[in-house]
Parts: C-alpha cells; sequence; structure tokens
C-alpha cells in the first residue's frame, strides 16, 4: 500500500536486551505480560471449490507473492510491518525490515 509510512526501530532499542526496553515501556508496562497472536502471512490464493478438491500430497499452491518479496507481520489481524524469511537452527523466523506507523495501518494514537 503506497500510503504506508515505515517507522525505522530507534538505534537504541534495536541493540537493548529486552529488560532494558521493557523498563523504557512507561505505561505499557502493565500490558508487557499480554499474549498477542503473531502472524506471518507469505501470500494468498483464491481457489474454486473444485480446484480445491483436485488437490493431493505434493501439490504446489501458487501465491500471489513472489519469491524474495516482504512476508507481512500482523499482531491481533493487525498489520505491524514486514519481514524476510530466515532459518534459525532448525526452524523457520522473520527478520522484521520494516515496522508501520500507527497512521498508516489505521489504528489509534
Amino acid at each position: 500500500m503506497a500510503d504506508e509510512k515505515p517507522v525505522a526501530p530507534s538505534e537504541a532499542g534495536a541493540f537493548a536486551s529486552p529488560r532494558d526496553r521493557s523498563q523504557g515501556l512507561g505505561a505499557f508496562a502493565l500490558l508487557k505480560d499480554v499474549e498477542v497472536e503473531i502472524t506471518l502471512e507469505i501470500g494468498r490464493r483464491r481457489m474454486k471449490i473444485e480446484e480445491v478438491l483436485r488437490l493431493s500430497t505434493g501439490a504446489t499452491v501458487e501465491l500471489s507473492k513472489a519469491a524474495g518479496e516482504p512476508i507481512d507481520v500482523y499482531v491481533n489481524g493487525q498489520l505491524l510491518g514486514r519481514g524476510e524469511a530466515v532459518v534459525v537452527g532448525d526452524r523457520y523466523g522473520v527478520r522484521i525490515t520494516e515496522l508501520l506507523s500507527p497512521e498508516s495501518t489505521g489504528g489509534n494514537s
């Protein structure tokens, strides 16, 4: 979306330990233990039920995004930013490359 404004993380915050960052939360310190759902979306595809029923083990479903495009990062259904896929040991992860401002995502300040 063209009107989204990326917000760079502060340099101090990027290298601060989790304990240091939590001390700088101010009024949000009360919420630091609240769990949220993070969803990473690599793409989407609309299909007819007929096409879904023809899927079998080993089938490939082509997604809307090209290889190398950023992964969308959502928190409780709200777009937070974008990132790139990484492998951490034997698991997948995402490296956040862009955080969106509340104004660009429709959030309230």
